[in-house]
């Protein structure tokens, strides 16, 4: 199979094509998850809290993402391969270069940054000299404190079109790809409508381009809880391949997510 590049989710979004996306940390899981066919794998920050332990993402080090995404390019022929910047790693425009040149250099195809408007001038610069971009708004995990803990965003008017008006403005910097976590579905189907780029959905609906899971929950393994937004695949089909197969039809044929999953 050929791999998945920025221009194929370019030609599903065009096409209509859902794809789909899990978070991957290290060869034996991202291996399999691509070939079985899942489309982007994202090396996480979320590893804060599912490998290492904490109550959310801030302790991650850009070495940390480094390492994991290096483990996870061995073991990948196909998907295309997103790192996080983790917190306070792109507080500048010349130590987001730094950093994102780390990320390249372990194996990613892109990096990807939480933030709207004051992210632009890194945007524009890292794509100018060969590093693609995945934006990620509505709840930005590394903002928790500022946000009071993981809350539903863009529920009124001017949040809703604050997170518009950076979409468009993280696309006209150069952005390839657009993450939106846990705001309303009508939101996230008018900002995927609106833009030219994939947008990848997380708590934000079934109208997005691409859906992505943290693996740990679709494996029921995640301490704590599995959220809302979330789906055990494994506890539906007993199996691991199965239920990365499962994942990948449910929103191949819109089933997932369901209303259960929907925040309005």
């Amino acid at each position: 199979m050929s791999k998945v590049t920025s221009s194929t989710l370019m030609k599903f979004k065009q096409e209509g094509k859902k794809f789909t996306a899990l978070t991957a940390y290290d060869a034996s899981f991202a291996g399999a998850f691509d070939s079985e066919g899942i489309d982007v794998l994202l090396v996480g920050d979320s590893m804060g809290m599912v490998l290492q332990g904490h109550d959310d993402t801030l302790p991650v080090t850009i070495e940390d993402i480094a390492y994991h995404t290096a483990c996870v390019r061995r073991g990948i022929k196909r998907s295309l391969l997103i790192a996080d910047m983790p917190f306070m790693s792109y507080a500048t425009p010349q130590q987001t270069m730094d950093n994102a040149a780390k990320l390249m250099q372990a194996g990613a195809n892109m990096v990807k940054v939480e933030g709207g408007h004051w992210l632009l001038e890194s945007v524009k610069m890292l794509t100018e000299r060969g590093i693609p971009v995945c934006a990620h708004l509505g709840l930005t995990p590394q903002s928790v404190h500022v946000f009071g803990g993981f809350k539903v965003q863009g529920r009124d008017a001017d949040n809703a079109q604050r997170i518009m008006d950076e979409a468009k403005a993280l696309q006209a910097a150069g952005a390839q790809l657009l993450v939106l976590e846990c705001i309303p579905a009508a939101l996230a189907k008018s900002i995927t409508e609106a833009l030219a780029i994939p947008v990848i959905g997380i708590g934000a609906g079934a109208d997005t381009d691409g859906q992505i899971l943290v693996m740990h929950d679709v494996l029921g393994i995640s301490s704590g809880y599995i959220p809302r937004f979330s789906k055990n695949y494994l506890k539906q089909t007993g199996e691991i391949r199965s239920a990365i197969r499962a994942y990948i039809e449910e929103v191949a044929d819109g089933s997932f997510p369901a209303e259960e999953h929907i925040f309005n």
